[in-house]
């Protein structure tokens, strides 16, 4: 009996591991959990996970765990954990499978707002193959708007609006906001491939 139980365990883990290796191209398989990757996180204290902590979970077949942790949702993708690891894995490859997984199997984001933030620029991207500034805060925004209305609170709805027009104002004087609409060459190839990668 214990020796099935074993062997079920296996299958999990290798079914998960399996998953996330092919759709982030890391090998996890190479990790000695050395921990230079957790040292240099700039959220691992925040996220109360770290890229090591998270490649165990993976190897381990904890998909719930793996699926609903902070850093799939907080990382900041600066890849100083791929920078420091002796094998070149890059975590932010496989926190982005996470995400990309955790929306297939319809789980709410542990962090709504950067799931919003995910949502609206993977859309944005790869309507025109590159960011639309303009289209990406009305998505943004919009989801913003719904989820504070949805919780019962005009005010916040109306505290959110006030607090991105003042961003907006900043960003518009610093330059940083564009309003113009430009589409890269060939974009049915990148919604092909945006498509066939799964964000959208």
């Amino acid at each position: 009996m214990a020796d099935m139980t074993s062997m079920l365990e296996k299958d999990v883990s290798e079914d998960l591991l399996k998953e996330v290796m092919d759709r982030s191209g890391q090998n996890l398989l190479t990790c000695y959990q050395c921990r230079r990757c957790a040292a240099g996180c700039p959220v691992g204290d925040v996220t109360g996970v770290t890229p090591d902590r998270l490649i165990r979970m993976i190897l381990f077949g904890e998909r719930e765990n793996a699926l609903r942790n902070l850093l799939v949702w907080e990382c900041v993708a600066c890849y100083t954990c791929g920078t420091r690891c002796p094998n070149n894995i890059q975590t932010a490859r496989i926190t982005e499978t996470l995400k990309q997984m955790s929306k297939e199997a319809h789980l709410e984001p542990l962090t709504p707002k950067v799931g919003f933030f995910h949502e609206a620029f993977m859309t944005s991207a790869s309507n025109a193959g590159r960011l639309n500034e303009l289209e990406f805060m009305r998505l943004y925004e919009t989801r913003s708007l719904q989820a504070e209305l949805k919780k019962g609170g005009v005010k916040g709805a109306i505290q959110e609006i006030k607090s991105q027009g003042k961003l907006g104002l900043a960003m518009m004087k610093k330059k940083r906001m564009h309003f113009g609409s430009e589409k890269v060459k060939g974009i049915a190839e990148v919604t092909a491939l945006c498509k066939k990668a799964g964000s959208r």
